[in-house]
Order: structure tokens, then C-alpha cells, then sequence
């Protein structure tokens, strides 16, 4: 009897978890499509300046609706180079405010119409052919799923109110002692660290609390463990990483340790300073459930973590950086900037993605100049020959990186204008690493000359100089647009295209008339022609490029 009363408890606890967790899960991606754009900007606009960064952590979070997601992000956003570990430590305690945001959802007095609302929009999300109608429809789902996998924890857990066993157990973790409120943050902290999801842990502890098994001090003793609990899934992002990347990750253990700390010690003072505000509410009108008292001290806490930290983010900083100090050993800059955490946040990913085409872009422009210095130098130079051959094989991965890591993306259940910037991307990538192999290709065949003592004639070397230098000026061009995202400058791209085929043909009929004065020998008489075309081929990826950004392709 014992049994089958605790596996119905199990289970239908279980299933409203899961239930639950499915339910944010649509919410967050259905918010993060709605507001795409929005949270590229937001990411963009991070400074060094902490309440910007804070504001902007804040409300990244309340669309991600998870500040794990958002921390998690920050790790491979600093794993990457893009930010720094002081910007990252504002906005980290912005996520912190911005996560508070789900408690006050869980509140609102439409739970009972969560199957309705899930419903409802699931035949919108199902039959609609109207795309941000669609993803509202899925926030909407999601919204519904959340509320009625509470409901489902709630009748779960209905029959343990007249169970004396349980209230004997819950007696347990009382936080009457010291001891006892350490056993409530450990037991909050392990619970969340095990489902790596504070919401989840948030909303049972509401739902304990709502149903009469579980008192309201016990409640936001265990709310302050699961604030540290939330950062198992930042720190296991964080391992394998940079060390900046691990910093960050611990930044945000340290910042909720040390609040936590605080807490425990105050806590004979803080546990008054919400009823306090809670029965300040309660006199202008507003009553409040206890559920809702349990959301009003996470966000209070939550604030008061910002008020503390958000003044020292800088000496925080170096304190982890003396803490974590460098290794001795070169970390690889690149090749780690495509992070499987930004799958999570499909346009947020995007942007990382869009920050490996730009060091494309600027590597072909190295490339090139470094060629131009091959072709001018009267005796070999190696080891720059060698660095030309190490580049185009790193883009070679950085291509294949960025084909695997869009393409995952382009797996999810994504908006349309993220999956027209993932094709974009994916084909300038493919541009830029055609650019690549026909620099190494011109490449070889310099070498190719020299090794036969030959080289071409002091017109005929002009010439590919002077092309030379009108192609890197036509890349830089199209380059320039990439890295600003201003497409004002491309306008002048079919022109220059037209003055470099024209320039191309000139030149190939003057390479005829050295060859038929005997000008020049027959081996450069093949190399010429070929050169020429490979620079006509840079010029055409390079005009792909453009279109590709101008959105005619």
C-alpha cells in the first residue's frame, strides 16, 4: 500500500516535472525567436561599463528565461575572445535579476488555465502559416506547459499533506538552528545542481509551499541554496576552456557563495526583512500568497546580490585572475570560438558564427599582402611561404567548423530569417575558403618558377602587381562591409568588377604579344595565363561575397 501510494506520488510529481521542464524549454525558444534580433543588439552593446552590462544581463535573461543559458553563453562568449572577464561579471549579475522574472511568472493567478492556454496554442503553433504567430504561439505553449506541469506537481503532491512520515521528514530540515539552515541551503543547492534547472527547483518549492507540506522559512531557506545549485551548469560549461572562460564561471560561484554566505549569517535578519515587506504590500491592498513570498525573496536577494558586487566587478576580476592565474603553455585563440553552448540560443549563435567570418575575412587580406611581399623579394623566403600554407589550412577548419556548428543550428526550431543568415553564412564561409586555396595556388606557382630559375618579365611582373593590388583592394572592400555591416561601400563592387575583367583581358592579350615576340619563355608563357585566372577566380568569390551581403543571392 506504502508503495503504490509513493509511486503515485512519483509519478505524477515526475511527469508534472517533466511537464515543467518541456515547458520552458518551449518558452525560451519560442521568446528567443520572437526576440532575436533584440538579443544580438544586446549582446553587441555589452561595454565596460557595469550598469550597462547588469541592465543588459537583466534582459537578456528575462527573454532566455534562464540564467544558466545566459552564463553558460557568457563562458563560450569569453572562451572566445568576444568579451572580457570584467564585462562578463555585470552581466552575470544582471542574469541574476533577469532570472527572478520565472518565480513572478509561476505567481500569476492564471495557473489553472494552463491547459487551455497550452491548448489553444498548440492549434496556432500546428496551423498556422504566419511564422511570428507561430513561435508567439509556442512562448504561449510553453507558458501553458509550465503552468500545468505546476498544477500536475500540486495534485501530485496533494496526499502528502496527511502523511505524518512526511511532515516528520520535512521537520528535519528545519532552519530554526544554524545547523538546520545549512542542512536547507545543501539540500536546495544538491537538488538544483542535480536537475540543473533553478526554475524547475523554484516552482516545486512553491508548490511545497502552496500546498501546506512545506513552511514559508524553510522555503527561502532552500531558495538560498538553489541560487548556488544554478551554477553547476556555468562551471561544467567552463571545463576544457580557457582560463578566462573558467574565471567567469567562477565568478559566478563566487558571487552566489559569498551572497549565500551572507545570507546565512543575516539570516535571522533577512528572513524578517521580507515578511516585513510582505505585510508593507499586504497594507496598501495586496495580499500575498506564500508562494509569492517565496518569488519576492529570490528577487530580494537576487537585488541585493547586484547592489554588493555590481561596485567591485573590477576587483573581483583581479581577484580571480590571481586566484586562476595563466598557464605558461599558448592557449589556441581560434578554433574555439564556434561553442556547442550557443546552440542553445540560436541568434546569439549566429553572431559567434558571423565573428569566425570575420576572422576569415581578415585572414585572406593577410594572406594576400603576405603574397604581394613572396612575389616582390628577389631571393625566397621560406618560413613566409610556410605561414601562407599554415593560414589556408587553418581556414580550411575554421570552414568546417563553421559548416558543423550552422548546421546544428539549423537543426532547431528556428525562425526563418535565422536560417536565411545561417545559409549566408555557410556560403561566405565556402567563399572565403575557395579565396584561400587560389592564393595558394598563385603561390605555387612562384614557387614553381623559381625552382625552374625563371620569372616573368619586368612588364609582365608590373602587371600581376598592379592586379594584385586591385584584387586585395576589391576584397578589402567587400571585407570592410562584413566587419561593419554597412553595405553603403558595396555599391562600388560591380564596378571595380568590371574594371578587373577588363584589366584581366588586357593583360592576357599582352602576355600574347610577348609570346609572339619571343618575349618570354614557354613555361612562364603557361604560368601567366593560369595566375590570371586565379586572380580572376579571387575577384569572383569575392563578388559572391558581396552579393551574398547584399541579399541578391
Amino acid at each position: 500500500m506504502d508503495a503504490l501510494f509513493f509511486g503515485k506520488i512519483f509519478f505524477g510529481v515526475g511527469g508534472g516535472l517533466g511537464v515543467f521542464l518541456l515547458g520552458m524549454k518551449h518558452m525560451s525558444d519560442g521568446m528567443q525567436a520572437v526576440a532575436g534580433n533584440r538579443l544580438r543588439s544586446m549582446i553587441n552593446a555589452v561595454t565596460n561599463n557595469r550598469l550597462m552590462g547588469c541592465f543588459i544581463g537583466a534582459s537578456v535573461t528575462s527573454l532566455i528565461q534562464s540564467s544558466s543559458v545566459t552564463t553558460v553563453m557568457l563562458v563560450g562568449f569569453v572562451n572566445a575572445g568576444v568579451m572580457t572577464l570584467t564585462q562578463t561579471i555585470g552581466v552575470i549579475l544582471g542574469a541574476d535579476i533577469g532570472t527572478t522574472i520565472t518565480g513572478w511568472i509561476l505567481v500569476l493567478p492564471i495557473a489553472k488555465y494552463g491547459l487551455p492556454i497550452l491548448g489553444f496554442s498548440a492549434f496556432f503553433y500546428l496551423f498556422s502559416k504566419k511564422e511570428q504567430l507561430r513561435f508567439t504561439a509556442l512562448m504561449l505553449m510553453g507558458l501553458g506547459m509550465v503552468f500545468y506541469g505546476m498544477q500536475l506537481m500540486k495534485l501530485g503532491m496533494e496526499p502528502l499533506k496527511d502523511s505524518g512520515q512526511i511532515a516528520e521528514w520535512f521537520g528535519r530540515f528545519s532552519p530554526d538552528t544554524f545547523g538546520g539552515l545549512l542542512k536547507c541551503v545543501l539540500v536546495g543547492s544538491a537538488v538544483t545542481a542535480i536537475v540543473q534547472s533553478s526554475s524547475a527547483t523554484l516552482g516545486i518549492t512553491m508548490t511545497l509551499v502552496g500546498t501546506g507540506i512545506l513552511d514559508f522559512q524553510t522555503a527561502i531557506a532552500l531558495v538560498l541554496g538553489q541560487n548556488i545549485g544554478t551554477t553547476i551548469t556555468a562551471f561544467l560549461a567552463s571545463l576544457g576552456t580557457s582560463v578566462d572562460a573558467r574565471r567567469t564561471a567562477y565568478a559566478h560561484i563566487a558571487i552566489k557563495v559569498i551572497g549565500v554566505a551572507i545570507a546565512i549569517l543575516l539570516f535571522r535578519i533577512y528572513f524578517p526583512f521580507v515578511e516585513r515587506m510582505i505585510n508593507l504590500i499586504a497594507r496598501y491592498g495586496h495580499e500575498m500568497s506564500e508562494p509569492a513570498g517565496v518569488a519576492l525573496a529570490h528577487t530580494t536577494f537576487n537585488i541585493a546580490l547586484v547592489i554588493c558586487f555590481l561596485p567591485f566587478t573590477r576587483l573581483l576580476a583581479k581577484g580571480l585572475e590571481r586566484l586562476v592565474p595563466n598557464r605558461h603553455q599558448e592557449e589556441m585563440p581560434h578554433l574555439t570560438y564556434l561553442d556547442v553552448r550557443m546552440l542553445e540560443t540560436p541568434s546569439i549563435g549566429l553572431e559567434q558564427s558571423r565573428k569566425e567570418l570575420k576572422f576569415m575575412a581578415e585572414s585572406v587580406d593577410k594572406m594576400l599582402d603576405r603574397l604581394r611581399l613572396v612575389m616582390t623579394l628577389d631571393k625566397p623566403d621560406e618560413e613566409l611561404e610556410q605561414k601562407l600554407f599554415q593560414r589556408e589550412n587553418l581556414l580550411d577548419d575554421v570552414q568546417k567548423e563553421i559548416t558543423e556548428f550552422v548546421g546544428q543550428l539549423l537543426s532547431g526550431n528556428i525562425p526563418r530569417e535565422v536560417v536565411q543568415e545561417a545559409r549566408m553564412q555557410l556560403r561566405m564561409a565556402d567563399e572565403y575558403e575557395s579565396i584561400s586555396d587560389y592564393i595558394v595556388t598563385i603561390l605555387k606557382m612562384n614557387i614553381k618558377l623559381r625552382k625552374n630559375s625563371l620569372k616573368f618579365s619586368q612588364d609582365g611582373r608590373k602587371e600581376m602587381l598592379v592586379l594584385h593590388d586591385q584584387i586585395s583592394e576589391f576584397l578589402q572592400l567587400v571585407g570592410n562591409a562584413l566587419m561593419s555591416d554597412q553595405l553603403d561601400g558595396l555599391a562600388a563592387t560591380h564596378a571595380m568588377d568590371n574594371a578587373i575583367k577588363y584589366r584581366i583581358k588586357e593583360y592576357r592579350s599582352e602576355h600574347m604579344n610577348r609570346l609572339e615576340k619571343d618575349a618570354t619563355s614557354p613555361l612562364t608563357a603557361l604560368v601567366f595565363p593560369d595566375m590570371l585566372n586565379s586572380y580572376r577566380r579571387i575577384k569572383d568569390h569575392a563578388l559572391n561575397i558581396a552579393e551574398v551581403l547584399e541579399g541578391e543571392k
